[in-house]
């Protein structure tokens, strides 16, 4: 094992969108765990949407970064160093780690990866919080029935893939937006998808909407915000659900864009508007993931990522989430994975 290693660090904050300027990497002295720590040779690590907030000193959901700090996410990797009574060296985990070739992880807080069930990259994407993120978002929040027009912006993302795919096996009539013809296909031709509309290539989404959806929308799952959320308002039915899970149309604008008012678009349709933060289930995650991995098991869940080989490119593959570069689950590949 080498005595030293490359970490990424957070170098300054954003104004607007970031850039390759707000990001550092250090070669370091490879760290050491501590009592109940792991040691983990990082194969992969996930670049999220959500971190964009964390660049931002403003109050939020996840805890700002400060400048200075080494940049986090989740990993899976290799054990090559355990503290911890339930795992040995050589056993592959999931947890909260750093962007770099090595991480210090609690033992306490990880998960067992089993390439039985999936390649190791799925454990940051179906397997992961996004697929907990989808899980919970649609079934709960969301409450689909038989029958229902569930749309969802983002939909070749790693959330909004999933929840398609759950809300057509609970008999729902969906359609995703996404941002090019090969993503469209994906979604129509692989996953299920009743139909699906190219935002980038669609002039009017209301019309559009009026296509996809003649029956109106019981259920909209926004990853987005944005002209896309504007039009789906419209259509709103008696009693539809709104998760709001993401906003990625608005996270890197100094000042929010100001589009049709909604509010008075809910009074109509009695609709319920519901932000989802996923840690709100954090003790109901074995349900998902139990559930989540019966179904990629069984072939009833299709799943897809995009790969950008070394930590090296780490921040561009991050910087590509903002101009939709990934179809499914961004992933580094940070190292390759042992046997």
């Amino acid at each position: 094992m080498p005595e030293t290693h490359s970490a990424w660090y957070f170098a300054e904050r954003p104004q607007g969108e970031p850039d390759l300027d707000c990001f550092d990497l250090r070669e370091e002295e490879r760290p050491s765990p501590n009592p109940g720590e792991l040691l983990v040779e990082v194969q992969y690590l996930s670049v999220d949407p959500y971190m964009r907030g964390r660049m931002d000193d403003r109050e939020s959901y996840a805890e700002p970064w400060d400048v200075g700090d080494v940049l986090k996410g989740a990993v899976v990797g290799e054990v090559v160093e355990s503290h911890h009574h339930s795992y040995e060296e050589g056993d592959f985990v999931t947890g909260e780690g750093a962007w770099a070739e090595y991480s210090v992880l609690d033992g306490d807080d990880v998960g067992p990866v089993d390439p039985s069930i999936a390649d190791p990259e799925a454990y940051l994407g179906v397997l992961g919080m996004p697929g907990r993120t989808a899980y919970f978002g649609l079934l709960e929040e969301g409450e689909p029935k038989p029958g229902d027009t569930v749309v969802v912006s983002g939909a070749a993302g790693a959330v909004g893939s999933v929840v398609g795919q759950i809300a057509s096996m609970n008999g729902c009539h969906v359609v995703g937006f996404a941002g090019s013809e090969e993503k469209t296909d994906w979604l129509t031709d692989d996953l299920g998808f009743d139909a699906a509309i190219n935002y980038k290539t669609t002039e009017d989404y209301r019309a559009a909407l009026d296509d996809a959806a003649p029956g109106g929308v019981d259920v909209y799952f926004d990853n987005v915000g944005g002209p896309i959320t504007d039009a789906v308002f419209t259509k709103l039915n008696l009693d539809a659900r709104v998760a709001v899970c993401g906003q990625i149309a608005h996270y890197n604008a100094e000042s929010v864009p100001m589009g049709p008012r909604k509010l008075p678009m809910l009074i109509a349709p009695r609709a319920t508007v519901q932000g989802l933060l996923v840690g709100d289930y954090a003790t109901r995650f074995g349900e998902a993931s139990k559930q989540l991995a019966q179904w990629v098991g069984a072939g009833e869940l299709e799943h897809r990522e995009t790969i950008v080989e070394g930590l090296d490119r780490a921040p561009e593959a991050f910087l590509g989430l903002f101009s939709g570069d990934n179809i499914g689950k961004q992933v580094v590949q940070v190292s390759e994975p042992s046997a």
